[in-house]
């Protein structure tokens, strides 16, 4: 099958950062990843904008930042033209009134005539004692959008940012880390900055600078760890330049090296590597591993600095170029835990010690299975650096799974008290339940965990048990030698063989044999969920409902040993193979089982997979698929007409001299499922005398059957509770009817309404018709047994 998989485990970036923690080897392979980088010039420091988490203290990178959409205000501010009159003013609008503080120039768009008097003058800012900004022309401003004014903060703006940066713009930082005011913004200094929007607009009001504030919706990001509102800030950090390391991962993808399934995922991978930016590494979380990097005691200039693998390192460096007495100090950043993350599945494994072992062994593995949410995050870093630091794609294989949400498809959260323990799961389900519940969602999509569904599954777990147990009821005792060895001696592997067995014998073995072929190439497609519904069909639908009832005949009623034994045989055939492709999904009913069953020479996590190719018999299988459709039909019947579920009937089968001759082979079989009178089965290839008092089946193409009315109900009795039942239908219909022809109803009524009205008179119509050919058929009996 696959080989050893990389399996996600829970807030991986955590997990592994305190198993580095305690162990020497993987903070190696992390500092010689942060000095390979730095060596190759991929990793740098520098000031620029990023985003910043006020509540933590911490710069975030942009996967780690959660957009969503949020009412808020857009405020229109009057910024007044230096030496103009009082008319003169510009209006701007902004959601972030408290940045204009940190405004450096006031835009339009070089073409909206509205404004071009003022291109090349200057703006005052407001509450800002004066503060005078050019007014410029620039084609990124949207003449549409509010007054079609913009107010340049790139300070605190990423647009703004970049916008600066090509114009050669001065930035101009007015918030401190906590997310309050700094001196920049004068009276407002040390206001939180939602309190600064408040108190700034009141002010703004009184000075006849606020011209009106709206409605508006905004897109607001907010930091996924601490959920509060994040700050664009211009900040010193560590980036690694991305664009080198994301080519030669979208290389991967398309020579065929990594394969991410579903393909889907493929555009969106593609997508994010082509327009990646540089990766802001460093967060001030004492969480993680610390930069190796070193500055000198007493030199205020920390653009010099010192890559190191250790503090000795360092040290020995900084003697050597600055003297022996230079002391130095470790920079107070710590690493993005994703980034030790992305070096998991080579660090792990001993690298870079190349050489190690486990390296050699497992390195590059199969398949990497995980959540499509760290696509991003985790998956594409980690190609990143398995090709950068290896030569090769860490895994050929990324299977993505869905997001488990609540049965209403919402995320699982404390706040909306949705949140599904599955410990306690376990306790009310069982293991093997849940493990099924969830290995049947479709890869790629998020599954909606539902009570019913896991209720469905534990319902399937115990009938698998109840299968297991029937079987060793009904199997010979341990100490039956010679049973076994009959029961061993059995090969279905050959033709000849499954030729030899009777008609369902045969049919359950070949569609055995369908089945392995089309759950291991579901398994090598990596297609899960279909896995899980084969099985789940064939074992219920085919095995425990139609294969294990029938074998009772043979082994209750037929007074035959080597019947019986031929059986037993592919009950237990059947089942073990059942349990082999199931294992994978429940693997602790399933090993239960497996080991509870006679002879068992080894568990089943390390028994062989089933043989693949296997002979099967199409036209055996499609003759039993005649011996089930005449049992339904038979069934049906029975509850039509609600026939005692103990009482025996009599049948007349008619059809083909074929069809005939393996139906009737199979009469103890057919009596046993549909509830017929074993010595009342007639068979025939035309109908019987009493054709017309009797309910006529058509059960497929040249097979049908003859029940006799009077045999299976008492008719005066049934005309009776006919007679009475038409009667309120038909009174149930007039009234729909009525409705329906009053012209008030269909005028005013909503027309969901009124279709729920005519779909009801329709299905009472057609009830209606049933009732009163089943009334005639039986009140015609009447009439030829009297």
């Amino acid at each position: 099958m696959v080989g050893p998989l990389l399996i996600r485990l829970r807030d991986l970036g955590l997990l592994v950062t305190g198993l580095e923690n305690v162990s020497p080897s993987m903070s190696r392979a992390v500092i010689e990843a942060f000095i390979r980088l730095h060596e190759k010039g991929l990793i740098y420091q520098g000031s620029y904008m990023v985003n910043w988490s006020p509540k933590l203290q911490t710069a975030v990178s942009d996967l780690e930042v959660e957009y969503s959409e949020e009412p808020g205000t857009l405020y229109y501010i009057k910024y007044r033209v230096a030496g103009g009159s009082r008319s003169d003013f510009l209006t701007i609008a902004t959601t972030r009134p408290e940045t204009l503080f940190g405004d450096v120039a006031i835009a339009v768009h070089p073409q909206d005539e509205r404004y071009s008097k003022y291109v090349g003058k200057m703006a005052i800012v407001p509450m800002t004692y004066g503060r005078h900004v050019p007014i410029i022309s620039d084609k990124y401003v949207d003449k549409d959008f509010g007054t079609g004014v913009l107010k340049i903060s790139p300070g605190h703006d990423h647009n703004d940012y970049v916008l600066a940066r090509k114009l050669g713009l001065p930035i101009l930082n007015v918030m401190n880390k906590d997310g309050t005011l700094n001196e920049v913004a004068g009276l407002y200094c040390g206001l939180d900055r939602f309190e600064a929007r408040k108190k700034l607009w009141s002010d703004l009001e009184e000075t006849d600078l606020a011209v009106k504030m709206e409605p508006h919706s905004l897109r607001v990001p907010r930091s996924q760890r601490g959920g509060e509102v994040i700050e664009p800030l211009v900040s010193k950090q560590w980036f690694v330049t991305m664009q080198p390391l994301a080519e030669k991962a979208l290389l991967a993808v398309e020579k065929g090296e990594l394969t991410i399934i579903p393909e889907r995922f493929e555009k969106i991978y593609n997508h994010w590597l082509t327009n990646i930016k540089d990766w802001c590494i460093s967060r001030q979380l004492w969480w993680g591993h610390r930069i190796p990097v070193w500055y000198i005691v007493g030199n205020d200039c920390e653009e010099e600095y010192i890559v190191a693998r250790s503090a000795e390192e360092a040290l020995m460096k900084a003697r050597d170029k600055y003297g022996k007495d230079v002391e130095v100090y470790q920079d107070p950043d710590v690493l993005d835990t994703w980034f030790s993350s992305a070096l998991w599945p080579f660090s792990t494994l001993g690298w870079p010690d190349e050489l190690a072992e486990d390296f050699k062994r497992f390195y590059p593995t199969t398949m990497l299975e995980t959540g499509h949410d760290i696509l991003f995050f985790w998956v594409a870093r980690m190609v990143m650096m398995g090709i950068e630091f290896t030569g090769t794609v860490p895994f050929s294989y990324v299977y993505l799974h869905g997001l488990i949400r609540d049965s209403q498809g919402r995320k699982m959260s404390k706040t909306l008290g949705n949140v599904i323990d599955p410990l306690d799961t376990i306790k009310e389900f069982g293991t093997d339940a849940l493990r099924f519940t969830l290995a049947l969602g479709t890869s790629g999509q998020d599954l909606n965990l539902s009570t019913e569904r896991l209720t469905a599954n534990k319902a399937f777990t115990n009938k698998l048990w109840n299968a297991g147990k029937f079987l060793l009821q009904v199997l010979p005792n341990r100490d039956n030698v010679s049973g076994w060895q009959n029961i061993e001696a059995c090969k279905f592997n050959t033709e000849g063989y499954l030729l030899r067995l009777p008609l369902p014998e045969c049919w359950v073995v070949s569609k055995l044999h369908m089945l392995i072929d089309a759950v291991t190439e579901s398994y090598n497609k990596f297609f899960f969920g279909d896995v899980g519904r084969e099985i789940y069909d064939f074992f219920w639908g085919d095995f425990a409902d139609w294969y294990i009832e029938a074998s009772k005949a043979r082994i209750y009623h037929s007074g035959d040993d080597s019947v019986a034994l031929v059986a037993q045989t592919v009950l237990l055939y059947v089942f073990e193979n059942i349990l082999k492709l199931l294992h994978p999904f429940m693997p602790f009913v399933t090993e239960e089982l497996w080991q509870a069953l006679p002879n068992r020479r080894e568990a089943l996590i390390i028994s062989s997979w089933p043989q693949t190719a296997l002979p099967r018999s199409t036209d055996l299988v499609k003759r039993f698929e005649n011996l089930q459709a005449l049992t339904r039909a038979i069934r049906n019947a029975r509850a039509e007409y609600s026939v005692e579920p103990a009482k025996r009937v009599t049948a007349s089968i008619v059809g083909s001299e074929e069809v005939i001759q393996y139906i009737s082979e199979e009469k103890e079989v057919l009596a046993l499922l549909s509830k017929l009178d074993l010595d009342n089965i007639h068979f025939a290839d035309s109908p019987p005398e009493d054709a017309k008092q009797s309910v006529h089946l058509i059960a497929s193409e040249g097979l049908e059957a003859y029940l006799p009315l009077a045999d299976m109900v008492d008719i005066s009795a049934e005309v009776q509770r006919l007679t009475k039942h038409l009667s309120k239908m038909q009174t149930e219909y007039e009234g729909l009817k009525a409705r329906l022809n009053s012209p008030k109803f269909i005028e005013k009524a909503p027309k969901d309404v009124v279709r729920g009205v005519q779909e009801k008179a329709a299905e009472a119509e057609e009830k209606i018709n049933l009732t009163k050919n089943r009334l005639a058929l039986l009140k015609s009996t009447v009439m030829l047994l009297q």
